[in-house]
Parts: structure tokens; C-alpha cells; sequence
């Protein structure tokens, strides 16, 4: 029981302390694009976090290296950030295709050491896929 509750406030910490920083970059840099349509992707990365290590040792580490500082770059939207408890974090982006080596850069500056990463880019189908889904239950 006790572990759980260890788990439970890690987890509330962990959304307070990101949850700020990943609101307030909502506005893309002047000269920068926003996603549109025709040049959105989905970005769902994998925050694996080194459970070798103590969460203050972590924490501290992603400070020095400025991870919070500059994830999510001004101009990405976070369209979620979850804990998945024995993963880590799961964060999903949208942003021009463009910008995906950007995003990469500052993940591969400022997360490696704490964090293990994924990266998983998609696109929006759920259009052409509810088009498809009405035109075969229409016949």
C-alpha cells in the first residue's frame, strides 16, 4: 500500500512539474510555421526512465542538461503527456513535418541519460478513416 501511494504522488509531482512548462509553449517562434493540415504529423515519444536511479538524481540530471527548459519547443502543441507507471512518460506532439529533426536535436540534447527514447511519428487518418467507415455502412 505504501509503495502504491509512493507511486501515486511521484506521478501527481511529475504532471504539476510538466504540465506548466508544456502549456506555456503553445506560440511558434517568428519565422517558424505552425502545423496545418496539409503539413501536421503526430509525434508520440517514449520517456523511459533509468529505474536504476533515484527520481532526485533523474530530476536533477534533466535540470543541468535543460531538458524542461526547452521541450516542448514554442510552436509544438502537446496534444497529451501521461505517466504510464513502469514506463515513464508518454508524450504526443503536433507539429509541421518540418520540424521533426528540431524536436529530435532538442531530445537528444537535454533527455539521454535520465530517459531511454522512442520516437513513434504518425499522421491524422482518423478523417479518411471515418470517410471510409460511413461510405461502406451508406451501401
Amino acid at each position: 500500500m505504501k509503495s502504491i501511494r509512493l507511486t501515486l504522488t511521484v506521478m501527481t509531482w511529475l504532471l504539476g512539474a510538466f504540465a506548466s512548462a508544456a502549456m506555456a509553449q503553445t506560440a511558434p517562434p517568428p519565422g517558424v510555421s505552425a502545423p496545418t493540415a496539409d503539413n501536421a504529423v503526430l509525434l508520440t515519444i517514449f520517456f523511459k526512465h533509468d529505474q536504476s536511479r533515484p527520481l532526485s538524481e533523474l530530476n536533477a540530471q534533466l535540470d543541468k542538461q535543460g531538458f524542461r527548459k526547452a521541450f516542448p519547443p514554442a510552436g509544438v502543441e502537446v496534444v497529451s503527456w501521461n505517466v504510464m507507471m513502469g514506463i515513464g512518460q508518454v508524450v504526443t506532439l503536433r507539429l509541421p513535418a518540418s520540424r521533426l529533426r528540431e524536436v529530435n536535436r532538442i531530445i537528444e540534447d537535454t533527455a539521454w541519460g535520465p530517459y531511454r527514447t522512442e520516437f513513434y511519428p504518425t499522421y491524422d487518418y482518423k478523417a479518411v478513416g471515418m470517410a471510409e467507415h460511413d461510405k461502406a455502412t451508406a451501401n
